[in-house]
């Protein structure tokens, strides 16, 4: 009975066949599969270093030009004290203080369109954070710790310091002995 069959070698060697078919197929597919995950790979690769040199360029030019509205103020500022130093060698004292105020005026509003805040505590609470004191002082009208006198006005830029007001502030007098 042990007998070779035809029938059964025969079935067995076409079911080998198909199995190695079979398996021929299922690795042709997984190549395949690789391959279009690779060029996926590969595109996605490729987006992600052109989108990285796009954001380059584009913060390389924020840089640049970030400035660029502030700036255009301030030529009209420099415009203005321009023909304020042509017009004083004619001028009154008068009209070249106008004429200075006027042009304050132009570059304070350049500064407020830019986010610049001027900085003015006079007779505020003294805050460390935005003042810088110079000078403590006796005072009998004012509270301890407070502004006195502004020597220099303070910036801040959008909310952050550019420069602290430097400021004179009162401490309790100490000849107080009532």
């Amino acid at each position: 009975m042990n007998d070779n069959n035809p029938s059964t070698s025969a079935d067995m060697a076409d079911a080998g066949l198909s199995a190695a078919n079979g398996a021929g197929a299922a690795l042709a597919a997984a190549e395949a599969k690789a391959t279009e995950n690779w060029n996926s790979y590969l595109r996605a690769v490729a987006e992600l270093e052109n989108y990285r040199k796009r954001m380059d360029r584009e913060l390389e030019n924020t840089r640049k030009y970030a400035i660029e509205r502030f700036a255009q103020e301030l030529v009209s500022v420099a415009d203005s004290l321009e023909a304020g130093i042509n017009a004083g060698t004619a001028a009154s004292g008068a009209a070249l203080l106008e004429g200075s105020t006027a042009t304050l005026k132009q570059l304070l509003r350049a500064f407020d369109k830019a986010g610049i805040k001027v900085i003015d505590p006079q007779g505020q609470p003294f805050d460390p954070a935005w003042h810088e004191a110079m000078v403590a002082q006796e005072s009998r009208d004012a509270p301890a710790n407070t502004v006195l006198s502004v020597i220099q006005k303070g910036y801040s830029l959008n909310g952050r310091l550019l420069r602290p007001a430097r400021v004179v502030v009162s401490k309790a007098s100490g000849g107080d002995a009532n």
